[in-house]
């Protein structure tokens, strides 16, 4: 699905749980102009005192809680889609959101919803990749920024980087270099899904030939 608009820049949506270190870090994207033609409309977290929140405020960014706790998962989810069409988002980008999104979160926004996963899959989904890459003893780790679909940690690949793993490594400094390509690799996979100049093959995210 082509998101790039011609009239106005392409709108995100951030949801977070979290310190937002990816959020921040495209927020800074976009302020130094790296990547361009694109908004952050709203950040939105399941957790009050999220410190991504303090953040967004800071950069006088609309902000909105919902907190998840003792919730049904679709209750919750239709407040945030709510809230997301009320700012008029086009792309959802998932910041340490540590909650798993309900099918009708993922049908409303249809290949529209990135989230970024500190392995390189379809190695080591699910939580502390990092830790899994290092303790299977892989000479190469990284990141993967990908399309939400109804599986965890499966939709199509728009980017990854990757690193050797060192031999001085221990799964805390490997997450630490990890976080580093994570905070690129995102503001990478967000221009090009901005750009539109791209089509999806079956599993394959394709950039089109200018």
């Amino acid at each position: 699905m082509e998101l790039a608009l011609k009239d106005r820049p392409l709108r995100l949506g951030i949801l977070l749980s979290g310190r937002g270190s990816n959020f921040a870090a495209i927020a800074e994207s976009i302020q130094a102009g790296r990547l361009k033609g694109v908004v952050i409309a709203v950040v939105i977290s399941n957790v009050a005192e999220a410190g991504g929140l303090a953040k967004a405020r800071e950069l006088g960014l609309p902000t909105a809680v919902f907190v998840s706790k003792g919730r049904k998962r679709a209750e919750h989810d239709a407040d945030v889609i709510a809230c997301m069409r009320t700012h008029h988002v086009d792309l959802v980008c998932l910041a340490g959101y540590m909650r798993l999104l309900s099918q009708k979160f993922v049908a409303a926004f249809p290949q529209r919803i990135l989230n970024i996963h500190p392995a390189l899959l379809p190695a080591f989904p699910g939580l502390d990749a990092q830790t899994q890459a290092f303790d299977y003893g892989v000479k190469v780790a990284g990141c993967t920024v990908h399309f939400v679909d109804e599986h965890l940690d499966h939709g199509v690949i728009v980017a990854q980087r990757a690193i050797p793993v060192l031999e001085t490594d221990d799964a805390h400094s490997l997450a630490e270099r990890i976080l580093v390509e994570e905070h690129i690799a995102y503001s990478e996979a967000i221009a090009l899904v901005a750009s539109g100049e791209y089509e999806i093959r079956g599993r394959r995210f394709v950039k089109r030939k200018s």
